[in-house]
This record gives C-alpha cells, structure tokens and sequence, in this order.
C-alpha cells in the first residue's frame, strides 16, 4: 500500500502534461534562442505558452517570466525590485507567516542593509491588516504576502492587500505557489504588482515556474549572461517544463470545480474520522478560511515526526510542514506566528490532498493514524508523567 498525502510539497505530474512534453524531449529539442528555423519553430511554441498562461491568468503578456519555479520568482521580485529602487526607499515588509523562499531572502536583504518589517497573523493564520497599513511609510518599496500558507493552508485576502498597497505607493508581491487552482488568480482583477508560481504544485513538471512583473515596474535581473526574458532572466529555456506548465495551468483551471469538490469531500472526511475516532486531536488555522488541500493537525503528547516516521512504515506518505524544511527539525515559524506554545510546536502534521487521492485512500490513512497514534501514545513522557 503506498498512499501518497503530500501534495503541497509536490503534485503527481499529469500524464496528459507528460504527453504535451515529450515532443520537445524527444524531436523538437533544438534551443529557442537559435536564429535557425528549428530554433524559431520552437520559440513561436514557447511564445503561444506565454499567451495561454497569460489568458488562465488574466495577466498582461508582456510581464510574465519563466523560471526555475517559485523560490527563483521569489528571488527575483524581491531582490530584483529592492536593488532597482533605492531611490524610492530601503524597506521591506513580510508576513510572519511566509515561506522560506520569501523569509530567507528578506533575511539576506536585512544583512545588506536594507530595513526588514514582520506583519503579524491572528492564530487563525490571517495577517493584521491595521498592523501591515501602520508599519508602510515613506520608506517602504514593497509587501510580499503569500495567498495561501504552504503549512496550514491560509488564505490571505489579497485583493485587499493590493487595495492598500495602491493607495499607499508600494509594491505588492504575492507568491502564490499553493492557490492554484484553489483561488481563481485573476492578476488585472486583483491588481497587483508580482506574482511567483511553481508548475510541479498544480500537476505539471518540476523545474519551471512563473514570475508575472507588472509591465514599467523596474527590477534587476537575477541571473545575468544571455538575452532572454528581455534580459531579465538569463539561460537556456525549459521548453519541454514551459510547455507543459501552460497545459496543466490550463487543464486544472479548466477542471477546477470538479477538482475542488472532490479535494473539499476528502479533507472533510479526513477530518471528521479522525476527530472522531482520535482523541487530543487540534486544528492548526481556522477550517472556514483555508485552502480544502490543506489539513493541518497537531496530535497531543507525540512528536510530529514520530507519527510522520511511522506513518511512512506503513505506507502513508504525510508531512510535518514545508517540504523545503523537512531536514530541518527546527520548530515550524508558522506554527509559532500562529500561537502555539512550546510543546505543542513539533506535535504536527500536515496533509496535504490531490486529485489523485480517494476515498478508500482516506479510510486506509485513518485506520494506520489511529495505531500510529495509540502505539506512540504509550511512550509518551508528556501524557505518561
């Protein structure tokens, strides 16, 4: 039995995308940046992509960049947008609550020099608005908030984020790796400034993602030493990974109805057994205002890799949190920013659901939870002593 429930860290890549791919894997290789009618052939296919993301997304053409994935798109708009504007001001303001990709960078930036600002989140994971419109002054460039939490699966509202950021003058970056498709990412109706995406997060190939830079914003190039991207982004391109990033874009926003009811009845379900059948069991965040792939749990007296350790013995793949953290055993900063006192930090775990989960799936998950759970519960020093 091999029951796969870590979909936030990466998708199964669709088989339909798969097939989209292989004639640029197999024939159709030559380089896009080639002036030969094989090069140009190829680069009309990466530029009808370009247009099909644009389309799903509602996006302006001109302002969409691939890359590497999110934690580069990241990079990009944060480093990028920092060093092209110090004209304007020095400061930074994050989410307590953001990925590593945006926390670290920002962390680099403060040892540069630059003045870093951390907005707080309410323990249901929604950041204070009140907080984040007091802490932007006349020194501050940009705001970058994520629309959905990789680890409690927390929807932000962005388009007032944006609202805000437009009456202020700053920029707003938002990386949305984990709202596809579960938010409808609609960039002119939103209006925002820079969005960061990943394919391998919505069924497509690893590798590839997405930075949207809305047209006359200025930014320094990340990678340097070819003309690509208008010169913002050096290197030969992806074109199999760009290829198939627009086909899965597309089919899951085409699919996206079905594939929310079908996720939305699977997290429901996982989540009433085991809150019935498991005693001590916690919600992290509030289960209203999250993404339905999300379930994050904290299961009282038991260490959070315990569980995953012996839940993988039998099969049962699950996270603790960021999968970009995961050989790092350091308590969750999300989890932190959320309230959770000290012993309730490492006694959680996270799953995260896909299209390709089923019911019988969930049942089997439940039935390994609870022996997992009874078994480590034995030797537990806090519910023992």
């Amino acid at each position: 039995m091999s029951i796969y429930l870590d979909n936030a860290a990466t998708t199964k890549l669709d088989k339909r995308v798969l097939a989209k791919m292989m004639p640029y894997l197999e024939d159709s290789y030559a380089n896009a940046s080639s002036i030969h009618f094989l090069g140009q052939e190829n680069y009309t296919v990466l530029e009808d992509a370009r247009a099909k993301i644009a389309k799903v997304l509602s996006a302006d053409i001109r302002g969409l960049y691939f890359s590497s994935g999110a934690t580069e798109s990241n990079n990009f708009a944060i480093k990028g947008v920092m060093a092209a504007n110090s004209d304007k001001g020095n400061k930074i303001i994050v989410s307590a609550i953001e990925h590593s990709a945006v926390i670290e960078t920002a962390k680099e930036l403060k040892q540069d020099g630059y003045e870093v600002e951390i907005v707080s989140v309410d323990s249901n994971g929604q950041v204070n608005l009140k907080e984040l419109e007091a802490k932007i002054d006349d020194k501050t460039v940009m705001i970058s908030i994520m629309a959905v939490n990789n680890e409690i699966g927390s929807i932000q509202p962005v388009e007032k984020i944006a609202k805000l950021a437009r009456a202020k003058n700053v920029l707003f970056h938002c990386d949305a790796t984990q709202a596809v498709p579960y938010l409808d990412i609609n960039i002119a109706k939103w209006d925002i400034d820079l969005v960061s995406l990943s394919a391998h997060k919505f069924y497509g190939p690893k590798g590839v993602g997405l930075a949207y830079v809305r047209p006359g914003i200025k930014i320094r190039p990340l990678l340097s030493g070819g003309e690509q991207e208008s010169h913002k982004r050096a290197g030969t391109y992806n074109l199999p990974g760009i290829v198939g990033m627009a086909y899965a874009l597309e089919l899951v926003y085409k699919e996206r109805d079905k594939h929310i009811k079908k996720v939305s009845q699977l997290q429901q379900t996982l989540y009433n057994k085991i809150m019935k059948e498991i005693p001590d069991v916690y919600l992290n965040g509030s289960f209203k205002n999250r993404v339905p792939a999300n379930l994050n749990l904290r299961f009282h007296g038991i260490e959070g890799e315990a569980i995953l350790m012996d839940l993988s013995m039998k099969g049962v793949c699950v996270s603790t949190g960021s999968a970009c953290s995961a050989q790092n055993l350091s308590t969750s900063h999300v989890l932190h920013a959320i309230g959770l006192k000290d012993w309730d930090l490492n006694s959680n775990i996270r799953f995260s659901l896909g299209k390709y989960n089923t019911l019988a799936e969930i049942n089997k998950t439940v039935t390994a939870l609870k022996e997992t759970v009874k078994r480590l519960r034995k030797f537990s020093s806090v519910i023992n002593n």
